[in-house]
């Protein structure tokens, strides 16, 4: 009788592990809206609490120089599905894009609007091989026939055109999924949605693109917690937005919940989470009366290719990786591509080009990859005050060419990684190198670059020339900047 009564405690135990290894994982993306490096505890935040996402970091690997391929939102997205650099797109800005203003020195390049049909992207790649797909909040890949439905993904719970959280964080609204009332915060619904896709789809394999809103401006957050953080700000410590400390903390909340669902489901041990962002925090002033966040001892932020703007976290979890594991190995967001589709066992097609490389041998402690540079391409005035240029990092050094001049800066980040000495007129060598590396680089994937402004310095025009906007005319400007990017800000 004993011996039946253990055989039917552990049968269940073996069919999981048979299903388990008769299907391949399950994936579990998840991506948060402009939340810097420094924004969880596990990278050194002492303001925000962020237990979840740091006990994820205990199960997996964390890599300290993880990158965006763009330090605006839409590009990075589009590597992360496409595995390639945002210029061979030639979708290089937050679409629909910041509008060109007398106040530029360069003209924008034209840019596509969308998220091409013909790329073979990660849904459609792992559609192929038997996954069902879904995508959870911001898609801002394109709208109409480049919504997410149209590109492979079964499920598209709140994905639109737009890039701000459509109605805000507590009236939010579109074609399918809106707010409850009045009380439900968007960050919640998004996780809900998350785990009622993972509940029906325990038997997989699935693909979750689990895309956040937060913690993407408005600041809004929900009041119980604000005081909290109130109580905690300190002087010398730069990261001090109460709003913003309590948004991060929905999104913690949100991964726990998540990860206590596959726990729950018995799904972790066939399943691979990602946990990463989109480009740096926002350091700024944008829209609220103070920036979101800091990034320090990072440069800058989001907007800029500073180390602000396009380093981000990095969290990979796999059965097979050591856990608590970190790796200093600089990688970017184009490489998710093919680590997911070798990991599912999708193939590329035929002459399909990618850009990144596959992360397995690090995730596994197997190996190196094989990978020379990584490059950035920006041709565009940012809402956040970068301006258009390109950036290179070959091992420790990084170097930023400005495209107004052409002139370049040179940084070690192994001894600085605040980016505060340039060493480009001490390096005049190491410097032409990279810069000779970058635009070779620039024309083996035919970047797009900005142009001279034929209207610059000239007056704006007249009011009723302007942009409208409900009505009203919009100068040219910074005031024109703020109102533009609010139609549709990334």
């Amino acid at each position: 009788m004993r011996l039946l009564i253990v055989l039917a405690l552990i049968a269940p135990l073996f069919s999981r592990q048979s299903r388990a290894a008769n299907r391949p994982p399950n994936i579990v993306f998840i991506l948060i809206d402009d939340m810097g490096w420094k924004d969880v505890g596990c990278n050194g935040s002492k303001f925000y609490e962020t237990p979840n996402i740091d006990a994820l970091a205990g199960r997996g690997m964390r890599f300290t120089d993880a990158y965006a391929a763009c330090p605006v939102c839409s590009p990075t997205r589009a590597s992360i599905l496409t595995g390639k650099y945002p210029a061979r797109l030639n979708l290089t800005d937050w679409l629909p894009g910041r509008p060109d203003m007398n106040s530029q020195k360069l003209l924008r390049p034209k840019i596509v609007n969308h998220l091409p049909l013909d790329e073979n992207n990660l849904a459609k790649a792992l559609k192929a091989v038997g996954y069902r797909t879904a995508i959870i909040g911001k898609w801002h890949l394109g709208g109409g026939k480049f919504l997410p439905e149209k590109q492979g993904f079964d499920v598209n719970i709140g994905g639109t055109a737009g890039g701000s959280p459509p109605g805000g964080y507590f009236n939010f609204k579109t074609p399918t999924m809106s707010a409850a009332n009045g009380d439900e915060y968007l960050t919640d619904r998004i996780t809900d949605e998350a785990e009622k896709f993972i509940d029906q789809n325990k038997d997989g394999p699935f693909f979750l693109y689990l895309s956040h809103y937060a913690v993407h401006i408005p600041l809004q957050s929900k009041q119980a917690m604000l005081a909290h953080y109130q109580q905690k700000i300190r002087p010398d410590d730069p990261q001090n937005n109460p709003t913003y400390a309590a948004m991060v903390q929905s999104v913690d909340e949100g991964v726990g919940r998540v990860i206590a669902k596959l726990d729950a489901l018995h799904l972790s041990d066939n399943t691979l989470i990602v946990f990463t962002s989109d480009n740096g925090g926002l350091s700024v002033k944008e829209g609220p009366k103070t920036p979101s966040t800091s990034n320090a001892p990072l440069r800058a932020g989001k907007g800029y290719l500073y180390e602000g703007g396009i380093r981000e976290p990095l969290i990979v979890v796999y059965p097979g990786i050591k856990p608590g594991s970190t790796s200093d190995v600089p990688v970017i967001s184009n490489d998710f591509y093919p680590t997911l589709l070798n990991l599912a066992g999708a193939h590329l097609q035929s002459g399909q080009i990618v850009d990144g490389v596959d992360l397995m041998p690090l995730l596994s402690g197997s190996g190196k990859i094989d990978r020379g540079a990584l490059y950035w391409h920006y041709p565009h005035y940012a809402n956040q005050g970068g301006k258009p240029g390109g950036a290179i990092r070959a091992g420790n050094w990084k170097l930023i060419q400005f495209y107004e001049d052409m002139h370049v800066e040179l940084y070690n980040l192994a001894d600085d990684v605040g980016e505060s000495h340039d060493l480009a007129a001490k390096m005049p060598d190491k410097a032409a190198e990279l810069t000779k590396k970058l635009g070779d680089w620039r024309k083996a994937v035919d970047a797009r670059m900005p142009t001279p402004n034929p209207n610059f310095g000239k007056p704006a025009a007249r009011p009723g020339a302007a942009e409208k906007k409900n009505g009203a005319a919009i100068e040219d400007g910074p005031a024109k900047a703020a109102l533009l990017s609010d139609w549709d800000r990334d």
